[in-house]
């Protein structure tokens, strides 16, 4: 009788914790690239550089001008975007007591990637118009959201981490988030009000002083609300002495990023002072997400 071989294939195909962490931080960096990448073809005025999709024109091939490439390009990136969110996925599934939370969110990655190369293809195909444009950019936010949860969630795997008792911070954390999307949306109908919305054709959305002013009033929210977690962190500081840290990073990024919008406005918002500005919007998003996933979590490494 032949032996049960089974456990012997499953031990051959299987992946380490620490691998799957490691391929958790290669998607997430790739999809910040996929971000940056998209705002640079509105940002450059390439959003119709294709002006059909999946095809470029009348082949696969972009022709040789630079809108075209910088479109293709963004479409180049996306599809290495997709073959690594779905290496992710598939290791999750080779990983040894993986939480059942963990294998469905790193699934839910490359799930997310299509959903977001299908809404860009309808973006093409209506001619980017201003509120697709912005649901295709917001969805991408959703899906380094994902992907930041998911690599936080396999570092702690991967280093045995055990929870902690909750603080005040935690609650404010809950907060922490949807502001800062508020603040990143209200972000996109700036640039869709102003002289950026992706080409020369393309017709603006709404007045940029009404857009600016929501946006103001979206900031001074997320800042108190920042402010309100360093403030609980500061409190128990002894404690919470890494997650301090972790904040005041972020707070880096966003006096970085303040700094850049007002040079922004005051040189009447050059493409790549916006392209920076954008950029690092997206740092402080992922930031403030994996810093609300830390304070949510509440796990540190188990020490030997």
């Amino acid at each position: 009788m032949e032996a049960d071989t089974t456990p012997l294939v499953r031990a051959r195909f299987a992946v380490s914790a620490e691998t799957f962490a490691v391929l958790t931080y290669v998607a997430l960096g790739a999809l910040f690239v996929i971000v940056v990448s998209g705002a640079t073809v509105r940002l450059t005025g390439s959003g119709l550089g294709c002006d059909n999709w999946p095809r470029c024109g009348s082949s696969f091939l972009p022709e040789k001008n630079f809108h075209a490439l910088v479109e293709y390009g963004n479409r180049g990136v996306g599809f290495v975007v997709g073959l690594v969110t779905l290496a992710a996925a598939i290791a999750a599934t080779r990983v040894e007591r993986i939480p059942r939370w963990l294998l469905w969110a790193a699934w839910a990655l490359p799930v997310t990637v299509l959903a977001q190369g299908i809404l860009g293809g309808i973006t093409v195909l209506v001619e980017l118009h201003p509120l697709i444009v912005m649901a295709h950019f917001l969805l991408s936010l959703l899906a380094l959201a994902v992907a930041v949860v998911v690599a936080v969630g396999a570092r702690d795997f991967a280093c045995r981490a055990v929870k902690h008792a909750p603080l005040a911070a935690n609650w404010l954390a809950v907060v922490l988030v949807p502001s800062a999307a508020a603040l990143i949306a209200t972000g996109t109908l700036v640039t869709a009000a102003g002289p950026h919305s992706g080409g020369d054709k393309i017709k603006r959305y709404g007045l940029l002083p009404d857009a600016l002013h929501v946006h103001v009033g979206a900031t001074a929210i997320f800042g108190i609300t920042f402010l309100g977690v360093v403030a609980s962190l500061l409190w128990r500081r002894t404690e919470a002495r890494g997650d301090l840290l972790f904040a005041a990073g972020v707070l880096g990024l966003l006096l970085v990023q303040m700094v850049i919008g007002d040079i922004q406005w005051r040189e009447h918002l050059p493409w790549p002072l916006v392209l920076a500005h954008v950029t690092m919007a997206t740092a402080v998003w992922v930031g403030v997400v994996a810093l609300a996933a830390r304070l949510l979590l509440r796990s540190r490494p188990v020490l030997p």
